[in-house]
């Protein structure tokens, strides 16, 4: 693609969203149907009660709309676009069945996570299905050797996507955080995609860029819409899958550094208070911990794009040297 069209699945999913966000906000204001904010969370965060949630399902029809339009136009309706968009519209169903629970019942609990996790393995083994089906690479390089073990690589590949579709969800705690560090990770693998030559995956990234880029203007400080699990656990099911068609799945370890700590944050602190009944931060997950420090929502957003930023581009460094 040259640059001028790949400026086209970017702008159609930000006309998309830009256009339905709008009527999804005043309909879920006109419903009444908002977020119920945790009571354990920062005491400030109380005034974001009631804040539209489950906008997700508009970026997600967006880049759906988006890919498909300019995988025909482009001939690359392949089965990796498919895929792609499987595990988006999958994961994102499992994350509007989680949200409308919490929605309806006026709480900040959804679906057990038996429930979740059984869909997301689920959805993952119908993406792996078809990924051995079109015979994708299953080499998995782990220190410095290459292993070429189908159900390993199989074992692996669900970890991947269950692991980075949780991470995302664990890091959309504050006004804008994911959103634009969706951003910098899906315009890093499409900086690998142009370099690989994979149109297909090239489209999956540039219509979720534009459609990141339309979400943030109501998603940023003070935010008018939450993406919700609808969209976190979504974005991070396609990012795992882009990480895997692109046969770079080690690369999502500094390209979502920030989603990796993030989690990592929460095992640390659990395990610390069970085992030690002590508490490593303040709060879990680490945005919290900085929130309750003094930092800002801005600052706080702002450090943490910078980190995956430098995560981003660090490994472009590393691939393309």
């Amino acid at each position: 693609m040259q640059f001028t069209e790949m400026l086209i699945p970017m702008v159609a999913a930000f006309a998309i969203t830009v256009i339905l966000m709008p009527l999804f906000i005043g309909y879920m204001r006109m419903k009444k149907e908002g977020q119920t904010i945790r009571e354990v969370g920062p005491k400030w965060h109380k005034k974001k009660n009631g804040t539209p949630t489950m906008g997700g399902m508009v970026f997600i029809l967006a880049i759906v709309v988006a890919a498909i339009f300019t995988g025909w136009w482009q001939h690359q309706l392949t089965l990796s676009v498919w895929a792609g968009l499987f595990i988006l519209v999958l994961y994102g169903a499992l994350g509007f069945w989680d949200d409308f629970i919490s929605v309806e019942l006026h709480r900040n609990m959804g679906l057990k996570a038996w429930q979740k996790l059984l869909g997301q393995i689920v959805g993952g083994a119908v993406f792996l299905t078809a990924y051995f089906h079109e015979g994708f690479p299953t080499v998995l390089p782990l220190f410095g050797y290459q292993l070429n073990v189908a159900w390993v690589f199989a074992v692996f590949a669900l970890f991947w996507l269950v692991g980075f579709s949780n991470a995302v969800n664990l890091s959309d705690g504050l006004d804008g955080l994911v959103a634009g560090l969706s951003m910098i990770a899906f315009a890093a693998y499409a900086v690998l995609a142009v370099h690989d030559g994979r149109t297909d995956v090239l489209i999956l990234c540039l219509v979720t860029i534009g459609a990141m880029v339309g979400f943030f203007l109501f998603n940023h400080k003070p935010a008018k819409v939450f993406m919700g699990d609808t969209g976190s656990l979504a974005l991070g099911g396609l990012i795992a899958v882009i990480a895997l068609l692109l046969d770079r799945p080690w690369s999502l370890l500094l390209i979502g550094i920030v989603f990796v700590c993030e989690t990592a944050s929460v095992i640390l602190q659990v395990g610390s208070f069970k085992l030690f009944h002590r508490r490593i931060f303040k709060m879990a997950p680490i945005h919290h911990h900085f929130e309750l420090l003094g930092w800002s929502e801005w600052k706080v957003d702002t450090v943490f794009w910078l980190v995956g930023l430098i995560g981003a581009v660090l490994y472009l460094v590393y691939a393309l040297a």
